[in-house]
């Protein structure tokens, strides 16, 4: 279970269609590609483009998990703003977990990394 989250820093974009809450978007306000840059996390939802929408963009967020994942373990996004574990090769890492996912769908707290394409991938 997730204890929290401590946002320094909320911004707001306008979504570019439906988007769901605790989700990596980018600054266009849709999901990033799988493994993709992104911009930070939505604290609410969007039914549909043009709708505001606050994103965490430092601090620790809570957000929804693609997979299982470790306490510790670098993450990546999925293609639905989803984090997963940050895998080899030209992908960027968002976040670092500060708790455990057993399956997809749960929701755990996360340490953003901003990378906005500016920190290496992993090797």
């Amino acid at each position: 279970m997730p204890s929290g989250n401590i946002s320094t820093l909320t911004l707001t974009v306008v979504a570019s269609g439906a988007v769901s809450a605790e989700r990596f978007v980018t600054q266009s306000g849709g999901y990033p590609a799988a493994g993709g840059v992104a911009f930070g996390v939505t604290r609410t939802s969007a039914a549909q483009a043009g709708d505001l929408l606050p994103v965490d963009v430092l601090g620790t967020s809570i957000v929804e998990a693609g997979a299982a994942v470790t306490l510790d373990a670098a993450l990546m996004v999925d293609a639905q703003g989803r984090v997963v574990p940050l895998t080899v090769g030209s992908k960027s890492p968002v976040a670092r977990a500060l708790g455990a996912a057993a399956a997809a769908g749960e929701r755990i707290e996360v340490l953003l990394v901003p990378s906005a394409g500016l920190v290496s991938a992993a090797a």
